[in-house]
């Protein structure tokens, strides 16, 4: 068993493990817990009712958080010719596709996400098995391969708040909401989104209750169980 400090511990005390809390309730009691000296992410994680193993039980998606993540986003765009240029000028990171590959090869992963034009992907495929454990593979379905006149808008998209999720082997799903530094009208604002978003990404082959549980936490800190209903009818 994990041993926690006296932060933590003092923390885990004031949450009531037995409660279901609404989402507002839990968002206030979230941020009068004792927490860490840097800003915390703030989380929703999801036990969900799927079986990961197979294809048409796969949960994931992406989704706009109104509030935005709180965290500076680092692009690396595998675009070339004029897809490069509106990529810089939208404010990519990294812009390139075979120095760049290179530079992974040789182990550098500078960046948050990927975004990649599809005539990039014959040449980034080789980058599947360093990318793909990190969640950094550009993937259709995560909307990160773009058409060339699409770059922009994504690279905007993504500076603003679009995140993404997916169900992981576990059946587990977790996904930030912002920081805990936001106004609890910013948390709550992306919690409603990003239930909303989830709630969307229900596979029909999902049979019962499709949601089991959800936790809202920091970094650093407990987790406090919500109330699913209230968490979808977002109150």
């Amino acid at each position: 068993m994990a041993n926690h400090g006296k932060r933590y511990l003092e923390a885990a005390q004031a949450v009531d493990r037995t409660r279901l809390y609404t989402p507002e309730e839990a968002i206030a009691a979230l941020k009068g817990l004792p927490h860490a000296k840097f800003d915390e992410t703030v989380e929703l994680h999801f036990r969900l009712n799927v079986d990961p193993r197979h294809a048409d039980q796969q949960v994931r998606s992406t989704v706009m958080l109104p509030a935005g993540t709180g965290k500076r986003v680092r692009i690396m765009a595998f675009v070339e010719g004029d897809a490069a240029a509106a990529a810089r000028e939208a404010g990519a990171d990294y812009v390139g596709t075979d120095e760049y590959i290179q530079r992974i090869q040789d182990g550098w992963l500078d960046f948050d996400v990927a975004i990649a034009e599809p005539r990039a992907m014959g040449k980034i495929g080789r980058l599947g098995r360093v990318l793909g454990p990190r969640g950094l593979m550009p993937n259709p379905r995560a909307g990160t391969v773009v058409q060339a006149e699409d770059v922009a808008t994504t690279i905007e998209q993504l500076q603003q708040g679009r995140v993404e999720f997916r169900v992981d082997r576990t059946s587990n799903l977790h996904v930030p909401i912002g920081k805990l530094s936001f106004e609890p009208e910013q948390l709550m604002e992306n919690l409603v989104a990003v239930v909303s978003a989830v709630t969307r990404a229900r596979p029909a082959a999902v049979r019962g209750q499709y949601m089991r549980r959800v936790v809202l936490t920091s970094t650093m800190g407990p987790g406090l169980n919500l109330d699913v209903s209230a968490a979808q009818a977002g109150r």
